[in-house]
This record gives C-alpha cells, structure tokens and sequence, in this order.
C-alpha cells in the first residue's frame, strides 16, 4: 500500500466532485472528550458529505465502568452487521470510492479508513490536511444536514490486520521470548511517559512500546509527510517493512493514523482495537513510565524508566 491507496489531496477532490465523479464523502469531526461533531458539521462541511458519528457508529457504545469497557476498550469496534448498517445510511454502495476527512488532521477519520479498508472496501482514502486543507483549497462549505440515499454495501472482515491484549504483549517482548516485532504507542508523549491520564485508569504504556505519537506524521500544515519522510521517522523508531509491527493509542482510534502514515510508508501495520483503555483495565497486566519502553518484571508488576 502506498500513499495514492491512503491519501487524496483537496485539489484532487474538489475535481472529482465538479466531474461529477460518483464519491462518498464522510465527515468524521471527533475530539476526545469534546462533542460529537454533528454540531461543526451542520455549521459547515463538504458539499454533500454525510456525517459518521465516530461515537456510536465507528465504534460500539459501552457504559463507562462496564463490564463491556473493561472487556474491549472505551471505543470497541462495531459488529461487522452494525457496521454495514451505518455503511448504508452513509450511501456506500459495493465499489464505491469513499473519501473520509475531519478538523484534526486525519486522527479521526483514519478510524474510518482503517474501518472500511478493513471491511473490504478497496478505495478509501483520507482527505490529506482534513478540512482545513479543503478550504485552504478555496473549497465551499454548505450548511445543515444531508441525509444519503440508502446504500446496498456488503461488509466482509478482517481484511486488515490487528491484534489483541495478549498479542500486543509478545509483541512488544523481546524477540526469542515471543512474536517480536516493534509495538509503537500513537499517544502523545505525555500519556506513554505517564505523566498525565485524563480517561484510563493507569498512567504509562504498555511494557516495551515505543513511543510514537501521531504528530510526528504531519507536516506543519497538517498534511502527512512525504512516503521517504515517514519511512525514515519510523526506520528510528525500529518499524521497517518485511517485520512486524502494531500500533495501539487510548482506544484504538488514533492509532489508526499511524498504521495509514507506515501504510503510505510502504510498512504493514497490525492494529490493536482495545489498546490502553483495555490494557490498563486489566490489573494483571505492568503498565510501564517514562521515556523508555521499559520492562516488567512479571503479570503484576509496575515497571518504571524513570
């Protein structure tokens, strides 16, 4: 995969929609901790975009404090059924192109490129720059709501790849001990050091991740970085192609903006959907702190860099 399989810039879509192109726009406007988006969608977005709730339509809603949350993650992935269901009240039909974009940059609508990427559909690409670079581009915005009409889509599963909490730990383990590979955390830096936690229980990351927070994708105006750019960041940070590799975040979202920029990158990407938000619910499993990827000593222990 590379970044014409993952990437459309704004120019080239405000062509395909003046041509007359049939496309599915989806605007994913999310913020943790913030409102859903529906909000800055209806002040303003894409001609003929349609809103995806990354709440309850991109992710299976749980109870805070669930035995749903503590099994799967504040943001667990939806049925594949439920998916195909909200797929349809976007409009998608089978083959059709779906162009995904946000305010953020990509960090959410990359849930729903690795969603439907996952789900089968072959052209999925995320806006590059978000929104910002739409009207960067001169691009109008309307006002309101659109609703589709009803799509046909069929979702399968399981076209990309992903792990779980036990995977996520052989994969973050050394080498001769279990699955190897490199394990990156697409949190910002202050959550892997364990410096602060606004939502999860434990502050820290997982033992023997490497830190890899999602800015480290984009250049200053939002867009991803160049494939040679990324290919670089990530060889650093130990991720190259031909060895495994996953990435986790908070809850699985924005860790999905890593796998696209090491897909753009030419690097296959395993994600772990529960990421921190399940790990850190478990209490045997080690959360690690500070700058390093630490160790732990065994199922109940806390490790520490510091």
């Amino acid at each position: 995969m590379g970044a014409e399989q993952v990437l459309l810039a704004a120019d080239d879509l405000a062509a395909l929609l003046a041509a007359g192109t049939p496309i599915v726009v989806l605007d994913v406007r999310w913020a943790l901790g913030g409102p859903d988006g529906r909000g800055e969608y209806e002040a303003g977005h894409i001609p003929g975009a349609v809103f995806a709730d990354l709440e309850t339509e991109l992710a299976a809603p749980v109870a805070p404090g669930s035995a749903e949350e503590a099994a799967g993650g504040r943001h667990p992935l939806p049925t594949r059924e439920a998916l195909e269901d909200s797929a349809r009240r976007w409009g998608i039909d089978d083959g059709d192109a779906v162009v995904v974009y946000d305010a953020t940059s990509g960090q959410a609508a990359a849930r729903a490129w690795w969603m439907l990427r996952d789900a089968g559909l072959a052209q999925v690409r995320i806006l590059d720059g978000g929104l910002a670079a739409w009207t960067r581009a001169g691009g109008e915005l309307e006002a309101g709501r659109r609703e589709a009409e009803p799509g046909t889509v069929t979702l399968g599963e399981g076209h990309m790849p992903r792990i779980d909490a036990a995977a996520a730990a052989a994969f973050a383990a050394p080498r001769p001990s279990g699955i190897g590979g490199v394990l990156l955390d697409a949190r910002a830096a202050e959550r892997y050091r364990g410096d602060v936690e606004p939502v999860d229980p434990r502050a820290g990351h997982i033992p023997g991740a490497v830190s890899a927070p999602t800015s480290g994708n984009l250049a200053p105006d939002g867009t991803f970085l160049p494939a040679e750019a990324l290919r670089e960041r990530y060889a650093r940070l130990g991720a190259v192609a031909g060895e495994p590799v996953a990435v986790y975040c908070g809850s699985g979202v924005t860790a999905a903006h890593d796998v696209a920029a090491l897909a753009i990158a030419g690097i296959d990407a395993a994600l772990y959907p529960g990421s921190f938000s399940q790990w850190s619910r478990d209490p045997s499993r080690p959360v690690a702190v500070g700058d390093g990827p630490g160790a732990a000593a065994g199922p109940d222990a806390i490790a520490s860099d510091r």
